[in-house]
């Protein structure tokens, strides 16, 4: 049989059921799907391919999947650092995404996010944003995989200017979307319980339900959120969302840090999902979510990065190290959060978080080929004892040479494929010095 990729001489990390490594492992992949994962016979040949990657003893790994971000906020990367959430999202954010968010800005921003997560080792992201339809195209020309969600808000949004009309405007964007790509799969966003309605959640929930997508909303995010719920609702902003009907299967909870140990049982006994965005979470001093009381529950938990504006980077190896030793930390235990449990919630942790575990994030025969190759010839990853604790405590985004999504090549020794990136930055910096200015 001849193979259309064959990737030899690395150690295959393959986070399948067993956690199994394989030292010299071989990769066979025939149009978008993993054919073989194995040893490579001692002695044997390589199999017959269109291309053959020699990963030079490097890592040889299911792409990252990035649970949460915003990939057009990229444009505001470093705007308004170093301020209380509250300030930060009503005195800079929305103002700037008024003035500046157009299909254009939305597009190149979203582009070049979307450079930064191939250059990084993503293959698939969870996004939500406004003009959702851009950032649509972005993924779609980039090759990667991705959740989109539209965004609902119960205010003036770019692109839904009348506020009647942001169902609408998401059922609009899914319909369009559901049979362009197998690798986009559109979403509805509500941004979370204090800007919709619970007229709007409903209705949302109801319409995502009906197309059979996931819905995604922000909760739980802040102290005070928590405390102005149970003044409001009189119940936690998860009890609240809950009575409301939204939780179940196909929801996606961003954040979810300010939880009672009921709400946990509630998330659980529901089967929602959690992803959490360790960095951005930090950086706004939001609190440190219970991730390791929600993986005991059972909860499917995955890392996201949050946008640029509130993490500055999409690096999801540094989002893997920071979230195992913050716990470890929070906890002192340094026990806590082991290398194993991180690189699952940024794998197939991940990929189970957002309904995608039976296509992706892991490498075993008949699932999708996204794989990604890690170089591991650097000062800072030598020796190697054990990969899986280099890949969560020592690897970089930048580290990352291959990337393969679906069976195709979208980044080749450090070179992106399917993106102008000297163009990208043209178009950005133009954008940028705009936003710069106002």
């Amino acid at each position: 049989m001849s193979f259309d990729i064959v990737i030899h001489n690395g150690i295959v990390v393959t986070m399948n059921a067993g956690s199994d490594v394989i030292r010299d492992g071989l990769v066979c992949i025939k149009g978008d799907r993993i054919v073989t994962v194995s040893a490579k016979p001692a002695g044997a040949a390589l199999p017959d391919a269109g291309e053959v990657i020699d990963a030079a003893g490097g890592i040889v790994m299911p792409g990252l999947i990035n649970t949460h971000t915003h990939l057009p906020m990229t444009l505001f990367r470093g705007l308004a650092d170093d301020l209380p959430l509250k300030v930060w999202l009503n005195e800079h954010i929305f103002p700037a995404e008024a003035a500046h968010i157009r299909p254009e800005s939305v597009k190149f921003g979203a582009l070049l996010g979307c450079a930064e997560l191939i250059l990084s080792g993503t293959t698939t992201c969870c996004d939500g944003y406004f003009l959702e339809d851009q950032v649509a195209e972005a993924v779609h020309q980039s090759g990667l995989r991705a959740v989109l969600g539209h965004g609902v808000i119960d205010f003036p949004a770019p692109g839904v200017p009348d506020p009647s009309r942001n169902i609408p405007a998401a059922l609009a964007f899914v319909e369009k979307w559901q049979d362009v790509s197998a690798r986009i799969q559109p979403s509805v966003f509500c941004h979370s319980p204090y800007t919709c309605s619970a007229d709007t959640l409903k209705k949302a929930k109801k319409a995502a339900a009906a197309k059979g997508v996931l819905f995604q909303i922000h909760v739980a995010e802040t102290k005070n959120e928590f405390d102005q719920s149970l003044t409001d609702h009189r119940m936690t902003p998860v009890a609240y969302l809950d009575k409301n009907g939204i939780l179940d299967a196909d929801t996606l909870l961003v954040h979810a840090i300010w939880l009672k140990a009921g709400d946990i049982r509630l998330i659980a006994g529901r089967e929602a999902s959690v992803s959490v965005t360790t960095e951005s979470e930090m950086k706004l001093a939001s609190g440190i979510a219970p991730v390791p009381d929600l993986i005991q529950a059972g909860i499917a938990v995955g890392l996201g990065t949050d946008g640029c504006a509130s993490n500055n980077d999409q690096d999801l190896f540094r989002e893997m190290d920071v979230t195992a030793k913050l716990h470890k930390v929070n906890s002192l235990d340094p026990t806590v959060m082991d290398a194993g449990t991180v690189l699952r919630l940024a794998t197939i942790g991940a990929a189970r978080a957002i309904g995608l575990d039976t296509e992706t994030g892991s490498l075993e025969t008949g699932k999708q080929a996204d794989v990604i190759v890690v170089d591991t010839r650097s000062p800072h990853l030598f020796p190697m004892y054990n990969p899986v604790s280099q890949l969560v405590y020592g690897v970089r985004g930048s580290d990352v040479r291959d990337v393969i999504v679906a069976g195709d090549l979208i980044l080749r020794d450090r070179r992106l494929l399917t993106l102008d990136l000297e163009d990208i930055y043209e178009k950005v910096d133009i954008i940028s010095g705009r936003i710069g200015k106002k």
